[in-house]
């Protein structure tokens, strides 16, 4: 639908829209079977247990109370209600839902079909673009990563230079208004290249890189610029002047980050481009978080400082340089920790790729983080970063009942994820992947090879 309104925006009524969608291809378009949970209708409690709050120190045989979507309580003697649906553990680990912090789940499901991709808008400054209103409820790749710990994930819109404003959603509901947990976390802004590169695919020479790079800086102030015109100027009608302003979706996606109630959300690797994101924002009286970072420990005083957040672009990566150490992208998360930086870790933005988060926080959890440090960057520590912590992130009374329960240490490939909860509903666990991999063991069965 939100391809035909862009074919014909105005010309048709929307019955006929809906027509034209039904019948456009004889083929149905494939979706996720799997229906989301149904709302909790009595008490649960999760006994014997091995509790992993994040917030506080490891619970044994601990117990986890919730009840009409929200945690009651969390600890080893726990009083039950008497119409309480008890589910005993056995002895498996139970954790927060996973979050990872920067992807494009559901916006994109197969990034070589144009059609089923609605992550990239047309123009260069887009901060109207909210990702919240395009997420596919039924994306195949939702059921993947939830059946692998993660409950819920930033998903970002990409392309262009200002690319639109990011929504925190979780992993399961039947339309993107249920799935929004927050649906205005921050606009996304890719920061040009700050040095010139020579390389096989790189056409432009090296001047004509610097002159690309500062009209592109020019390009975001100027636009910064009009939107604060443009507050300003909406401010006047707040405060009672009578004269009309002009409504413009694309500023009013600004207000909130000129107010600094929202930030700009940079994605930024080297050092030149995090120090000129720095000193724009500063200048702009913005907040800011990068997102990439990987030279963020080169600059460490710079952003400690500033109190400015890094959200790691995957662990799972290689090195930026030729003589950069070969486990430089898995050391990262602890340089950061060195430092004194407040940091979160996400997995790769593909959405095919958001199952592994866990193994990006196990990778970094060999290489210099603690297994309870690993473990909060991707549950609390994201949630603190990016506003959301009153809801999930934790194990606590009061937050939502957003968990997962697992036969072992997640950060461990071998243990598997069993039971999911988001808001107290159970979500289903199966997934195209199982299935497939199903299909193909009794293909090899039959066959007579075990």
């Amino acid at each position: 639908m939100h391809l035909l309104r862009n074919v014909f925006p105005r010309a048709l009524p929307p019955g006929l829209l809906l027509g034209i969608a039904l019948s456009w291809n004889a083929t149905p378009l494939a979706a996720s079977p799997a229906a989301p949970g149904a709302p909790q209708g009595r008490p649960i409690a999760l006994t014997g247990g091995l509790i992993h709050p994040v917030s506080g120190p490891t619970i044994n045989d601990g117990v986890v109370l919730f009840e009409g979507g929200k945690i009651v309580a969390v600890g080893k003697d726990v009083a039950l209600p008497a119409d309480v649906e008890r589910i005993d553990l056995g002895g498996n680990h139970v954790y927060p839902g996973l979050f990872d912090a920067f992807t494009h789940l559901g916006l994109v499901e197969i990034s070589a079909v144009k059609a089923s991709s609605d992550q990239t808008e047309i123009g260069r400054i887009n901060p109207n673009v909210q990702a919240s209103v395009a997420i596919n409820p039924d994306s195949e790749a939702i059921p993947v990563a939830r059946s692998n710990g993660v409950l819920t994930v930033l998903t970002a819109p990409s392309g262009g230079l200002v690319s639109g404003t990011s929504a925190v959603v979780q992993l399961d509901g039947w339309s993107w208004e249920e799935m929004t947990l927050k649906p205005s976390v921050g606009v996304h802004v890719r920061w040009p290249r700050m040095a010139p590169v020579r390389t096989w695919h790189e056409e432009k020479s090296a001047q004509e890189q610097l002159q690309l790079r500062d009209q592109t800086l020019v390009e975001l102030r100027r636009a910064l610029a009009d939107a604060r015109d443009y507050y300003r100027h909406r401010q006047t009608l707040i405060s009672g002047d009578a004269r009309k302003y002009e409504f413009d979706a694309r500023w009013e996606a600004f207000v909130p980050v000129l107010e600094r109630k929202a930030p700009l959300i940079v994605e930024a690797e080297e050092i030149q481009q995090i120090q000129s994101a720095v000193a724009f924002c500063e200048s702009e009286k913005l907040k800011l978080i990068i997102v990439g970072g990987y030279d963020a420990p080169a600059c460490a005083e710079l952003l400690k400082s500033r109190q400015i957040p890094v959200i790691v672009g995957g662990v799972h990566r290689l090195p930026r340089r030729r003589d950069d150490p070969y486990d430089a992208p898995f050391t990262l998360p602890a340089r950061l920790r060195d430092a004194g930086l407040r940091f979160c870790i996400s997995g790769a933005a593909r959405p095919s790729m958001v199952r592994n988060l866990a193994y990006h926080a196990g990778t970094a959890a060999a290489h210099g983080l603690t297994a309870d440090e690993a473990l909060r960057a991707i549950t609390l520590s994201p949630a603190e970063i990016l506003g959301v912590a009153d809801r999930i992130g934790s194990l606590e009374a009061g937050k939502d009942a957003t968990l997962i329960v697992a036969t072992g240490d997640l950060l461990e490939i071998p243990s598997q994820v069993t039971m999911a909860f988001i808001q107290g509903k159970k979500a289903e666990l199966d997934d195209r992947q199982k299935r497939l991999w199903e299909k193909y063991k009794e293909k090899y069965r039959r066959q007579g090879v075990e």
